[in-house]
């Protein structure tokens, strides 16, 4: 390569925080759902449900809730969420919510590529 040429440097891929509320007892069950999606960055933490006392005994809920926060490839969004809608309906007590929205920031190029699994090699 010449010293006037550079070498062409991938698409940035935007990226997108997902945020899942699921039972607290399937929160870590979810976690690793997610992390088999190329996710390296992902914060667990713990949620309390808002329904009333009377309604959650009611209805039988659960209100202690585990609310994870994501960061994805805007590319595999789409598979992650069609993979939590079809867990929801199957897992036993697995019910949730998942949505996604943008990850808008200014970051450094090694902690992107580090958050998006974009690893470049030496020399590129």
């Amino acid at each position: 390569m010449a010293k006037n040429e550079k070498a062409a440097v991938p698409a940035v891929k935007k990226l997108k925080l997902i945020i899942t509320v699921v039972d607290r007892p399937k929160g870590e069950f979810y976690l690793d759902v997610i992390g088999g999606f190329e996710v390296n960055c992902q914060l667990l933490m713990a949620g309390q449900g808002t329904a009333r006392s009377e309604l959650v005994d009611l209805l039988g809920l659960n209100p202690e809730k585990a609310v994870i926060l994501s960061v994805a490839r805007e590319d595999m969004v789409p598979a992650i969420m069609n993979t939590l809608e079809e867990k929801f309906e199957t897992v036993r007590n697995g019910k949730g919510v998942a949505f996604a929205v943008p990850f808008s920031s200014v970051i450094g190029v090694n902690l992107y590529q580090f958050m998006s699994n974009n690893r470049l090699k030496r020399g590129e």
